[in-house]
């Protein structure tokens, strides 16, 4: 049976479209409005709200919830003080990651862990006596993402809290009579913040929001929309940037934290005392530099993608539908030495651009390489730069 948010009651009447797909069994509109660029410029330009409410949301709490983590998680969990969120990832015992997510921490012994998966069947068999206790509250919870760069002025309008909210920092509100946590986080790129709210009050918090943000030019925003400017903001997708490590079929799907541009996640690993699941196999890897892969961005070389489809008679195709699959990326010798699962038309920065997975002797910033593509059913080269990510960070975003 597919879920409905508690959200679904406004979404639903706001989808113009009818276009919905199914996201970890929840409802999740495609786009509201027969343009979804409308809703990707209204994210980019003043803000959007979007309905994140599907993500499985784990309550972690007790005595040794911290410990408990630590062992965990690849981010030290120590650093993130009540108040604070990290962005963190799991591994499995060979360091392959199992999958990644967003960990609020509330108090000293409370936590809320995201996730884009199932995961508490896991993380509830590592407890291992420890006093702790696992929750999935994921359907007791909403969560509504404002995101855009006036989403500050707008939710302290409800909220004043949101105000001082640092950059993956939290704090406790209210949004009329409904408490709520207002995070500082987001999938976006741009300046954000994710509500989290009670399912009974769910609807009140976005009759609130869309009140106070009507005269910006706020708009509900769906799926489609999310999945470009995320790609723009280099944050990988599970199932598309990678696979579970629990899931995967052979180790060709699977891939470290250092390939998929997290190694920043370990820079103290060396002073880190914590025996979290997969760390030998992460030292290993760095003293070996065995790394088989490095997440980097492309950008497309324009006048020659606009020269390939000339030549063939055709007009310059600018889709800013992403693209997620395996474009294959080979070097000047016509040899693969990567692949593309995410590629997009980026509307702000008028360019392509990719998410690429590199031989770690091709990655080097600035180097060109070339891109597969498929024109008139003939595959085609075209060249492109590797580039850092992400391709679009504005200051804002953490100002």
């Amino acid at each position: 049976m597919i879920k409905e948010t508690p959200f679904h009651p406004r979404t639903s009447a706001a989808n113009e479209t009818g276009l919905w797909s199914h996201w970890s069994g929840y409802l999740a509109a495609d786009k509201y409005q027969m343009s979804d660029k409308f809703e990707y410029f209204a994210i980019r330009n003043s803000a959007a709200v979007i309905d994140t409410s599907p993500l499985y949301k784990y309550r972690i709490h007790g005595a040794d919830a911290e410990r408990y983590l630590a062992g965990v998680l690849v981010r030290d969990i120590r650093k993130c003080r009540p108040g604070q969120a990290h962005y963190t990832a799991w591994c499995d015992d060979e360091g392959w990651v199992i999958e990644d997510g967003v960990i609020l921490r509330l108090s000293e012994e409370e936590f809320l862990l995201t996730a884009a998966e199932p995961n508490l069947a896991y993380l509830d068999g590592l407890k291992s006596g420890k006093s702790v206790e696992i929750e999935d509250v994921s359907e007791g919870y909403g969560a509504l993402a404002l995101q855009g760069p006036y989403s500050k002025k707008i939710l302290a309008q409800l909220a004043p809290e949101a105000e001082g909210v640092g950059y993956f920092h939290l704090t406790p509100a209210k949004i009329g009579k409904a408490p709520v946590t207002i995070s500082r986080t987001g999938y976006t790129g741009d300046l954000g913040y994710e509500i989290w709210v009670e399912a009974d009050d769910a609807l009140e918090v976005w009759d609130r929001l869309v009140e106070v943000a009507a005269p910006y030019g706020v708009v509900p925003a769906g799926q489609n929309a999310l999945l470009i400017t995320r790609i723009e903001a280099g944050l990988i997708l599970i199932d598309v940037d990678f696979h579970s490590a629990r899931y995967a079929w052979n180790d060709d799907q699977r891939a470290t934290p250092h390939e998929l541009n997290m190694g920043w996640m370990l820079r103290d690993l060396k002073s880190d005392d914590r025996a979290f699941i997969g760390r030998r196999a992460i030292e290993l890897e760095v003293d070996e530099v065995s790394s088989r892969w490095k997440t980097v961005g492309i950008v497309v070389d324009w006048q020659h993608w606009a020269k390939t489809h000339n030549d063939r008679g055709l007009v310059t195709p600018k889709d800013h539908t992403p693209e997620h699959g395996g474009m294959m990326l080979y070097d000047d010798a016509i040899e693969r030495i990567g692949y593309t699962p995410s590629f997009v038309y980026s509307p702000v920065l008028q360019n392509h651009i990719g998410i690429a997975r590199l031989r770690p002797e091709h990655a080097d910033i600035g180097t060109r390489v070339g891109l597969e593509v498929t024109i008139d059913h003939r595959y085609e080269v075209v060249d492109s730069y590797v580039t850092r990510l992400p391709f679009y960070n504005p200051s804002i975003k953490t100002a």
